[in-house]
């Protein structure tokens, strides 16, 4: 049986999530002992089932073995050496098994730490590696006698020595040598890993306390589980009190905006890659807390947190105790080519809530509402080009007009978890081979009597503001672009109700354009009604309604299978309106909510402006810009 189910509620101290420190300690004892039934017999590498990742499988196992590490090391360091299952006598020998002889073809050894472009997928895992001996360093490393420190040193120093990938693989090799200085060792490689490290970090800072993953505009939750993490671990575990003061503070101010990102259910924003990670997400949460480096009080803390392991592990995350590659269940559309059967355990950033210990105030307080419950707002996050929309029925919406997953000079591809409108908490992308969810197309011949989609790739922002936010993109064809053709797309949102606004700048007059709204995807197709209505469209289930509506420029309405489904459900459906284009805007009604989203607004479209007065009584005037190119002025 479980540790957790043995673990009763406590809905007085914890009336959010039911959940204490005692859920939180049986929750990683059980994540613990699921796994050691696949590890090999010098307990080296943990092979998990199921199908390789592209690094194969000796990385798979060591992958296993690293991250469950990690896990290990926060139950252990958080109790203060406790450690009654006798989990780190286990790491201990698969520690010393697979760094003895690494390389070589057995059923132990560890693949060496190379280059990124050279099987470097170890270099990831070094740093779980670094970071559990650094937490656990009383109760393991201390115990090894010093050929055995200088056998598990050498293989750690192949990550100092090697390229990482242009993002926050630079934080790798930081932990790393963080460890190696923390344990006596270091010296000027590690001090240059750590110098290199914080100065690449600096590049990469887009103020207000976000990150993005290297050049580019990469937002997503790396920002927090590695962008933050690792920087803030770093100068907690050396007591850097300078540099705890500039990444903790920068930690702080994410925080105040990314813990609106969480559903009143737990679940994290469904967007980005690696998202198999799951509860990984609230790792800043639980650093924040940890480190003091937060905005919100220990009861708001403790919700997020229980909240997010809960919301997965409630939901069959697990089979036979052990996580599997998916959101859920298993879901193939969520998992990136590089994530093995051992990836999804980069959830154990989420325990880092463990090394507060059991008097601090994040287990004492008595739980708090999460932000998301609290009354309806919206948060534009200018570095991210994002707009956070929050209602009181906990449902959270990001319209991305900033975030698209490209490096400067480099092509684009359309990446379903970067390219879309907007992002919910409850819905997920539609598959690539499916139509797009949340997107606006322009339409061209293709000669044989069909359409070819011009889709929304590569995008730029244009601006973000109180209840705004807006990008421009060059429609993408198969083979190129249609010349000079670019969509403005404006957003403004307020309540549960979005006005979305398309111009269409340089596309020819009659061109065929189309947008689609929010997905809904259930399990079976008699859980997910279609209604259409005119030019409207209502999509629901048993607790969530799409609603998709024109207001002008679109003058079909219809449904639209997606075979594939998505994270929630095999079965989905896209709301999809069709038009031309022309001089004038074109502008639709958008909702996604758990509860009756209250009336729509009043929209009043012009050649070149939209004026839209919500049910409050707000008014909120688009004024669409006189050149292509410039930005929209957007005044409530």
């Amino acid at each position: 049986m479980p540790l957790l189910s043995q673990v009763p509620e406590d809905r007085v101290l914890s009336p959010v999530t039911g959940w204490t420190r005692a859920h939180w300690l049986a929750a990683a004892d059980d994540l613990l002992l699921a796994v050691r039934p696949w590890a090999t017999p010098g307990f080296g590498r943990i092979d998990l089932p199921g199908e390789p990742a592209r690094a194969g499988w000796t990385s798979d196992g060591l992958e296993g073995f690293a991250r469950t590490f990690l896990v290990a090391a926060f139950r252990v360091a958080g109790t203060g050496g406790e450690d009654p299952h006798g989990h780190l006598a286990h790491y201990r020998r698969g520690l010393l098994a697979g760094t003895r002889t690494p390389g070589v073809d057995d059923a132990e050894s560890w693949p060496p730490v190379r280059s990124v472009h050279d099987g470097g997928q170890p270099m990831v895992e070094s740093a779980s590696v670094a970071l559990a001996l650094d937490l656990t360093r009383e109760w393991l490393w201390d115990g090894l006698s010093g050929p055995e420190q200088d056998q598990v040193e050498a293989w750690l120093r192949g990550s100092l020595r090697h390229e990482p990938a242009p993002n926050n693989w630079y934080l790798f090799p930081l932990a790393v040598a963080s460890f190696l200085t923390g344990a006596g060792r270091g010296d000027a490689e590690t001090a240059h890993t750590v110098d290199r490290g914080l100065e690449l970090l600096e590049g990469w800072y887009r103020g207000e306390g976000w990150y993005s993953d290297g050049d580019g505009r990469m937002f997503d939750h790396y920002v927090g589980w590695a962008m933050h993490l690792y920087p803030v671990l770093h100068a907690h575990l050396r007591g850097d009190a300078e540099l705890a003061h500039r990444v903790g503070g920068r930690l702080r101010e994410f925080l105040e905006v990314f813990a609106r990102t969480f559903d009143a259910n737990g679940a994290p924003l469904h967007q980005g890659r690696s998202l198999t990670y799951r509860f990984a997400a609230a790792g800043s949460v639980a650093a924040g807390a940890v480190t003091g480096a937060t905005p919100w009080s220990p009861g708001v803390n403790r919700s997020l947190l229980s909240g997010a392991v809960r919301h997965f592990l409630d939901r069959g995350a697990t089979r036979d105790g052990v996580f599997v590659r998916g959101w859920y269940g298993p879901h193939a559309a969520t998992v990136q080519p590089y994530s093995g059967p051992g990836s999804p355990y980069w959830l154990s950033k989420a325990f880092v809530a463990l090394l507060a210990p059991a008097d601090h105030p994040l287990w004492t307080a008595v739980e708090e509402p999460v932000p998301a419950t609290g009354p309806a707002r919206t948060t534009p996050v200018a570095p991210a080009g994002w707009l956070v929309q929050n209602t009181p029925d906990g449902l959270v919406r990001v319209h991305n007009h900033g975030s698209d997953h490209s490096r400067p000079g480099q092509p684009t591809a359309v990446d379903p978890l970067y390219a879309r409108l907007a992002y919910s908490t409850r819905t997920g992308p539609t598959s690539a081979a499916n139509v797009a969810d949340n997107t606006v197309v322009v339409h061209r011949p293709d000669g044989r009597g069909g359409l070819r989609d011009g889709v929304r790739a590569g995008f730029d922002p244009v601006g973000t503001g109180p209840g705004w936010a807006a990008s421009r993109h060059r429609p993408v064809f198969p083979g190129g672009h249609l010349p000079q053709a670019q969509v403005l797309t404006v957003v403004a949102a307020r309540g549960a109700w979005e006005v979305r606004v398309y111009a269409w700048e340089a596309v020819p007059a009659g061109t065929a354009v189309s947008a689609t709204g929010w997905a809904l995807a259930a399990g079976r197709p008699e859980e997910l009604a279609a209604d259409v209505a005119g030019t409207a469209v209502e999509l629901s289930t048993a607790d969530l309604q799409s609603r998709f509506a024109a207001v002008a420029g679109f003058d079909v309405a219809d449904v639209v299978r997606a075979p594939a489904g998505t994270a929630y459900g095999a079965w989905a459906l896209v709301p999809r309106l069709r038009g031309v284009a022309g001089p004038s805007p074109a502008v639709v009604l958008a909702a996604l909510t758990a509860a009756d989203p209250g009336p729509a607004p009043d929209v009043l479209v012009g050649p070149r402006e939209v004026e839209v007065v919500f049910d409050d009584g707000a008014r909120c005037r688009i004024a669409l810009p006189p050149s292509p190119g410039d930005a929209p002025a957007v005044e409530w």
